[in-house]
């Protein structure tokens, strides 16, 4: 298993899920911006993560878009399942559906609200990966959890087979560093979830980036994870220049709302999302736009 997920690494899209006005999933939409992602060089997709607005689709509908994402993909890039879930047993069931659906590994977020101690957090990953035989990375961001996977718990499960990587998004690059040099002899990849410092934390090691700017800006960031990677420097902080403003624009509100208003400039999907989430205000507007246009996507 962990030799199947090592290949996965570069710029993986954290895919929105498009919506009709009406709120309901758009299935052509998100076939179009599948192949777009393709096409531009993306090197992976998650599916049903929190910019897909996991927390708002029903059970059914989670399994629907990722088998549609895994469907139109066919095997070209690797798919991601977004499985996480604060209940052990609903992770665990997400988990086994994406491994029967034919997902390449499954991000799985840490438990959020009920705050599990880091002892739980181990024992919630460490069942998981022992209940289902399909490559896990973890998913630690503090900011929307209220939970933060501590790196010494980190350090623990990258001993439970089928514990392959983690998605630290922190934002936190002294962390970061810290957490790389804890796994250093570990069979396990970090990669950033972070836009804003991913190519820091890849020049530290991390093989990748699990990316929202991507939604937008596939090619760049793609080329930017690329040259991060094999170490050019110059050319990765060229490329990071110019998405750098729409790195912290597109969290003007909460994710996925900015991402969501952007695509829709860029007329790849409509404006549905679903409450609580809100279309993006109308104060963000113009300056998004000017952005997106200074970096030459619109």
């Amino acid at each position: 298993m962990t030799q199947q997920v090592q290949i996965i690494q570069g710029s993986i899209v954290a895919i929105v899920t498009p919506m009709s006005e009406d709120g309901s999933v758009d299935w052509k939409s998100l076939e179009k911006l599948v192949e777009w992602h393709i096409e531009q060089g993306t090197n992976s997709i998650v599916a049903v993560g929190t910019t897909g607005e996991a927390s708002t689709l029903s059970m059914d509908e989670h399994k629907e878009v990722i088998q549609e994402i895994i469907r139109v993909a066919n095997r070209r890039i690797p798919i991601i399942a977004g499985t996480g879930a604060n209940s052990t047993h609903e992770a665990i069931e997400l988990t086994r559906v994406a491994q029967q659906l034919g997902a390449d590994a499954a991000l799985l977020v840490t438990p959020y609200y009920n705050k599990p101690t880091q002892e739980g957090l181990y024992q919630h990953y460490k069942t998981i990966a022992e209940a289902v035989d399909l490559p896990i990375i973890l998913y630690n961001v503090p900011g929307r959890t209220g939970v933060d996977l501590q790196n010494e718990t980190v350090l623990r499960l990258a001993d439970v087979p089928g514990i392959v990587g983690i998605k630290d998004a922190t934002g936190d690059i002294p962390r970061g560093k810290a957490l790389l040099e804890l796994l250093k002899d570990k069979n396990m990849i970090v990669y950033s979830g972070d836009d804003a410092t991913a190519r820091d934390l890849i020049a530290l090691g991390a093989l990748g980036n699990i990316s929202v700017t991507a939604n937008i800006a596939p090619k760049i960031m793609s080329e930017l994870c690329a040259a991060a990677i094999a170490g050019n420097a110059e050319l990765a902080k060229q490329l990071d220049d110019k998405v750098a403003n729409l790195n912290n624009i597109l969290f003007c509100e909460s994710n996925p709302i900015p991402v969501k208003w952007a695509l829709h400039e860029m007329a790849l999907i409509g404006t549905g999302v679903r409450l609580p989430l809100t279309p993006l205000a109308e104060q963000y507007r113009s300056p998004l736009r000017e952005e997106l246009k200074a970096a030459g996507i619109i």
